[in-house]
């Protein structure tokens, strides 16, 4: 779990999620969104929230890859979480908000982007570290 290639996977994985976020929810989303509200994230919290997630996303997919680290593999699992917390999550939001229904839509496409890149980036680093440590 506390593995040197879940580590340096947790880092840049979490800095894909604030950055790669902040593109897409700052730069990109709000043409999508029914409000332009201007947000204005506690960035502490914020960084937190990447690191576990980063942490989480990267331990489980060394549990689902098995050693089996291909760029397919890794937007695969993206996709897929991508689809639990972009649609199923937020959905959870939609019925218990005033969240916008096509604004549930565009955070679940959003989310499935930053996180089949996530599942990218993953399966990289562990493709790499995987085949470095073998050597």
């Amino acid at each position: 779990m506390f593995s040197k290639t879940n580590l340096i996977s947790t880092l840049v994985g979490a800095i894909w999620t604030y950055f790669g976020g902040f593109f897409l929810w700052e730069v990109v989303g709000p043409y999508f969104f029914s409000s332009n509200e201007e947000s204005n994230p506690e960035h502490l919290h914020l960084i937190i929230a990447c690191l576990i997630t980063a942490f989480a996303f990267s331990t489980i997919y060394s549990k689902w890859a098995r050693g089996h680290h291909s760029v397919s593999e890794g937007a695969q699992f993206g996709l897929w979480v991508g689809i639990l917390i972009g649609f199923g999550e937020r959905w959870f939001d939609l019925a218990f908000s005033h969240m916008a229904l096509g604004d549930t839509i565009v955070n679940g496409i959003l989310n499935l982007v930053v996180f089949t890149v996530l599942g990218i980036i993953t399966s990289l680093i562990y493709g790499k570290f995987s085949s470095a440590s073998t050597e």
